[in-house]
């Protein structure tokens, strides 16, 4: 999935503007959409229960559920971290919490998390789906 925007990446400290080489930006999101949610994941860590916060866009083999598991178990604190998994191909959504994170967002809060960003997403707005959710996961897990 290409999203057909540009970005320019500098190579080391040497190079000139004339040198820099524009590359194309992977994924769903532009440069402006990426900030966004790299400022929403900020926002949750620092103010979401002391949980740590991880998104995946990309394809989960079958299982989907087991998928995301997977990429969950692989993070650097899995018991203290939530994992938000979106296959927007698939049409699929996971959220998966580690052991001490389930205690501050439990599987009918995650729920309900899930319905919100699936509306957005069936509204067009995959990068504010992504947004609202992490915003409500944090306020949930502050609020425990």
């Amino acid at each position: 999935m290409a999203s057909g925007n540009q970005v320019a990446i500098v190579e080391g400290v040497d190079k000139s503007p004339e040198n820099v080489r524009p590359a194309m930006l992977e994924g769903p999101f532009d440069t402006h959409q990426l900030l966004h949610i790299d400022e929403a994941l900020s926002v949750a860590e620092r103010d979401g229960g002391g949980l740590h916060y991880s998104v995946y866009v990309g394809p989960l083999h079958d299982p989907v559920r087991g998928a995301a598991e997977a990429l969950h178990d692989k993070l650097a604190d899995p018991d203290r971290s939530i994992l938000v998994a979106v296959s927007p191909e698939q049409r699929q959504l996971e959220i998966v919490t580690g052991k001490l994170a389930q205690e501050k967002v439990p599987d009918r809060s995650a729920a309900l998390v899930v319905f919100s960003m699936e509306a957005a997403f069936g509204a067009g707005q995959l990068a504010g789906g992504i947004i609202t959710g992490l915003r409500m996961l944090a306020e949930t897990a502050a609020s425990r």
